[in-house]
């Protein structure tokens, strides 16, 4: 049997993959190819691979990501996923 987390983890997964789809479909062109271009120098600066960024890949491969890097990591863990990057410059309209 499915446990209430189980089955809120799922609905919220849900629930973001719906909204990045809709998200998706309203970007204008040149928002969109401002992403991909972060998409590839994020892949870049990620050297060990991991889907983060720590502040010092950021500062060799992405300084204006480290710039704003206390900015994105809201959560203070130490690093950015692409998803967070992603999120501020949709938000800003970057």
């Amino acid at each position: 049997m499915l446990s209430t987390r189980m089955v809120l983890s799922a609905l919220a997964l849900a629930v973001v993959s719906l909204s990045g789809v809709s998200t998706a479909q309203t970007i204008d062109p040149a928002t969109q190819a401002k992403l991909t271009e972060v998409d590839t120098r994020f892949k870049a600066a990620d050297k060990n691979a991991d889907g983060k960024l720590t502040l010092q890949e950021a500062k060799d491969g992405m300084p204006r990501i480290a710039d704003a890097f206390s900015h994105i990591d809201i959560e203070k863990k130490g690093y950015v996923t692409l998803e967070q990057i992603r999120a501020v410059m949709i938000k800003s309209g970057r």
